[in-house]
């Protein structure tokens, strides 16, 4: 069973009243991008520990994380008053296969994610694999509002150097903004907007597709796939949908 090491709070970055990240240094295990790992704190004598995906790429120090605040979320809500240098627990080795060593080969990677679910993703985007192995990937980030579309750096930072090769899509429910998609992905795959909005063709032939996120996103993005002919990537039967559930 993974160890608790202690590690030591480096940023904590409040974006908005429910949205913050905190980086952390502390002499974890090497993990492969898209894996999670356990933060905890002791709180009222108590060890409180959730299971968070990595945000950082594996070669990158110190390791970054992203964070919603729930209204009762006792980990959360103590994690958001951390301040540098202050401690924090974290399990010295990670866990999960939500990775491209479980995804099959093809031309195009889609990664559709809701909220803080594109936490893995910004770490796959990071590493030289993924673009050793794919022809195209499109990241397609669904929020609320704009205020909650973070990690734009990254995005441009990723637009420059990959160009054409990289398409970044933001799908907003509660506000019409220019070039973004207005609604939820699942209906945004339907109606064949998604796929406009990158000039690209989620394709049975071609296409791998990462799901991260709202629980519901998942489910109801993977009927409308299913309904297309796309099918659940598992190791015994390889198919075209991986999916990570968050919450």
């Amino acid at each position: 069973m993974a160890q608790w090491i202690e590690g030591t709070i480096v940023d904590n970055v409040r974006w908005s009243e429910n949205l913050f990240s905190l980086k952390i240094d502390a002499d974890i295990d090497t993990f492969v991008a898209g894996q999670f790992t356990s933060l905890a704190l002791d709180i009222n004598g108590e060890r409180i520990a959730r299971p968070y995906s990595y945000l950082s790429s594996p070669d990158q120090r110190p390791v970054e994380f992203y964070f919603y605040t729930a209204t009762d979320g006792i980990l959360s809500n103590a994690m958001l008053n951390l301040k540098p240098n202050d401690s924090i627990w974290i399990k010295q080795q990670a866990n999960g296969f939500f990775t491209l060593d479980e995804v099959p080969d093809s031309k195009n990677l889609w990664l559709l994610g809701t909220g803080t679910g594109v936490a893995p993703f910004f770490s796959i985007l990071n590493t030289e694999k993924s673009w050793q192995r794919f022809e195209h990937i499109v990241l397609i980030h669904a929020v609320r509002t704009t205020q909650d579309l973070l990690y734009q750096e990254i995005v441009k930072s990723l637009k420059q150097k990959y160009a054409e090769r990289f398409r970044f899509q933001a799908v907003v429910s509660r506000e019409h903004i220019s070039e973004s998609v207005y609604g939820r992905i699942p209906a945004a795959i339907e109606s064949g907007e998604l796929e406009k909005s990158v000039d690209l063709k989620l394709a049975l032939d071609d296409s791998q597709i990462m799901l991260c996120g709202n629980p519901e996103m998942v489910k109801d993005t993977v009927d409308v796939l299913k309904a297309r002919g796309f099918t659940k990537n598992r190791r015994r039967t390889p198919g075209h949908i991986t999916v990570e559930n968050y919450w």
